[in-house]
């Protein structure tokens, strides 16, 4: 029986709106700030004066900056609460990105991005944080396809804003325009975001686990990015085998039941949880591998200059705004797996015409396909994500939000490794042709694919004790 606090329950009132656009306007830079780079890293070579693998670091440190802060999420959002670190992690990246703007050298510029990349590393985390606390089990789905549209608009927006910005004004543009931004979001903060009461002042940080899991995840994510960079493999190996004995040495510990540990791998024992963040882990993977490919296939194959190229990408995210709003309400309707499997199927269709790409394929057919991938992608995310906290009690989202970011991460790293060093054996193989891509594609079809195997066990409607 429904009673009158579950229909209230299930309401997108407006002091959800308020949060959900306060945390929107604040994630939305961090994402853009991943990609915004990319279409400049030729300029910052030739106006700093260093060659392109010195260069490559600004976006290599904030990466690894951003990995390396996500596991103290947990433990920052219980000392301090979740207003103020999101608080603080604005200030954070606000001031990494002034810093950015007046860099000096490629030192100082590296050395400034891995400070913006601190302050973003928290960002994500804790805004799936306060929508997961503040909607509740009914409205899951709702607010995780709000916080899904910074992820939704950074691979169009981001080479796009590069783009101008460099061709207009100066490379420091693409760092001083998050700051007016980054101001608007503390004052959405200030006045929208509740006041935290969930907090425990005498919280201390698990030193240990820090020093096991933020390098471990580094290296992971340095030596996946490597894979395909180094020539000898030697960069890539220390950095995985380095990463591997680390973050299992902190699961182990983890595991033992130690006190106050800064991330409980026990969650994984959640089925909701676990099957929700392994679908995750393999779609992000899959799609991520696509989302490289389109860009290098039109430059390689199309001769299209870096901007045309990175705009290939934007109808991934046009299609993913149409259904987004629809897989929301679903899933608070019908449970996370019915929206999330189907969209999982709609961008297995989307792959799979780009796999059947021929050397007559045009711009318009595989901008269709990626509209497909788009709308599939616009299903998968918000329901899937909704899912992984629909079964967890309140005092585990902190948690669970870290751990989940954590997993997405390592998984898009693993995604693009894979996929680059397949391409790269393909055009050795075959040539630098569309025999390459295409070959390509099967296989982020293949890992996409995997992804429905968890998916269809994440439980189809929420357990009675997490209404």
């Amino acid at each position: 029986m429904t009673t009158a606090q579950d229909q209230m329950d299930t309401r997108f009132d407006p002091a959800l709106r308020g949060i959900a656009l306060a945390v929107v306007l604040g994630t939305i830079m961090t994402m853009l700030d991943a990609t915004i780079v990319n279409v400049a890293i030729n300029t910052l070579g030739h106006d700093l004066h260093v060659s392109l693998g010195t260069v490559q670091w600004v976006i290599t440190g904030y990466t690894l900056a951003l990995s390396m802060t996500i596991p103290i999420t947990g433990w920052a959002i219980g000392r301090f609460g979740a207003r103020a670190t999101w608080l603080i992690s604005l200030v954070l990246f606000g001031a990494g990105s002034i810093l950015c703007g007046v860099a000096w050298s490629a030192e100082s510029l590296i050395t400034f991005r891995v400070s913006q990349g601190i302050g973003g590393g928290l960002l994500m985390p804790v805004a799936q944080t306060l929508l997961a606390r503040a909607a509740g089990p009914g409205r899951l789905g709702r607010v995780m396809a709000v916080i899904s549209i910074p992820s939704m608009l950074a691979p169009a927006l981001g080479p796009l804003a590069g783009g101008l910005l460099v061709d207009h004004l100066t490379w420091r543009w693409m760092f001083y325009v998050n700051v007016p931004v980054c101001a608007v979001a503390l004052l959405l903060a200030l006045r929208l975001l509740p006041r935290d009461e969930e907090r425990l002042p005498d919280s201390r940080l698990d030193t240990l686990g820090l020093a096991l899991l933020s390098p471990g995840l580094a290296a992971l994510v340095y030596g996946l990015s490597q894979i395909g960079e180094a020539s000898d493999g030697t960069s890539a190996l220390v950095g995985l085998v380095l990463g591997a004995v680390l973050v299992t040495a902190f699961v182990a510990r983890s595991l033992r039941g130690a006190e106050r540990t800064l991330l409980d791998v026990r969650l994984f024992g959640d089925r909701g949880f676990a099957a929700s963040v392994t679908a995750l882990f393999l779609y992000s993977a899959g799609v991520f591998g696509v989302l490289l490919l389109v860009p290098l296939y039109s430059q390689a194959v199309s001769e299209a200059g870096v901007l045309r190229a990175g705009l290939l990408v934007a109808p991934v995210g046009v299609g993913a705004i149409v259904t987004m709003p629809v897989a929301g309400r679903l899933t608070d309707r019908l449970g996370p797996r019915i929206p999330g499997v189907t969209g999982i199927l709609v961008v297995l269709a989307g792959i799979l015409a780009c796999v059947r790409i021929d050397a007559s394929t045009g711009t318009v057919p595989l901008a269709a396909a990626l509209f497909v991938i788009g709308l599939g992608h616009g299903l998968v995310t918000p329901s899937i994500m909704a899912a992984a906290y629909r079964t967890l009690p309140r005092a585990a989202v902190p948690g669970a939000a870290t751990a989940s970011q954590i997993v997405i991460r390592v998984g898009t790293a693993l995604g693009a490794a894979v996929i680059a060093v397949i391409l790269q054996s393909l055009i050795r193989s075959d040539g630098a042709g569309v025999p390459a891509f295409a070959g390509s594609f099967g296989w982020a079809l293949g890992i996409t694919a995997i992804a429905l195997v968890p998916a269809l066990l994440i439980p189809r409607t929420p357990a009675p004790s997490a209404r």
